[in-house]
């Protein structure tokens, strides 16, 4: 009979951790993090990263960026994507460059899953292959982050968690703000 109670208490205990766990990452999806506005920017590291397709990629300073770091196995991620992808089709004929920065590790089958993922997903936009590199570069800790660079290169924008109505509505802000400013506008190079 010990057995029985114990048991209970073990599922009982489970069952809260896995509460808990699920309510950080609807928290996470729900809301994400922005970047603090009145933090003074930053200048975003220079890294040049293989393209999914071949060649290589660098962000370009005198562009408006938008950096997204994901993974294929992030259920934050997929959420973000749909409307990552219309942000991309809106933004990019105006002049914002995206890189979508896939974090999955590195091996043999990796271009293959990559791009089976933006095929069932019915994504369009670039996609380079992170080695650590960019990762490390811009200190990303959780997936999804998306970072915006403004004409300088500044980074001007952060946001972790999956991109939702706010968090959109917020980019687009942002995204239209970076493109009505001239590059230079604080007196730097």
């Amino acid at each position: 009979m010990a057995s029985g109670p114990s048991r209970t208490a073990d599922r009982l205990l489970w069952g809260l951790v896995a509460m808990a766990a699920a309510a950080v990452v609807v928290v996470a999806i729900a809301r994400g993090r922005a970047h603090d506005a009145a933090r003074p920017a930053a200048a975003a590291p220079s890294i040049s990263l293989p393209l999914l397709d071949g060649g290589r990629s660098s962000i370009a300073k005198g562009r408006v960026t938008v950096v997204d770091f994901w993974a294929t196995w992030c259920a934050p991620c997929r959420v973000s994507m749909p409307r990552i992808q219309e942000v991309w089709r809106e933004y990019g004929p105006r002049g914002v460059d995206l890189y979508s920065v896939d974090t999955d590790d590195p091996g043999a089958d990796r271009e293959a899953q990559v791009k089976q993922f933006l095929l069932q997903n019915g994504l369009t936009f670039p996609v380079v292959l992170d080695d650590g590199t960019a990762s490390s570069a811009f200190s990303i800790a959780v997936l999804p982050t998306m970072v915006v660079l403004d004409r300088d290169a500044q980074v001007v924008w952060t946001h972790a968690g999956a991109l939702t109505g706010a968090g959109e509505r917020e980019l687009r802000g942002v995204l239209d703000r970076a493109l009505a400013a001239p590059a230079a506008a604080r007196g730097g190079g």
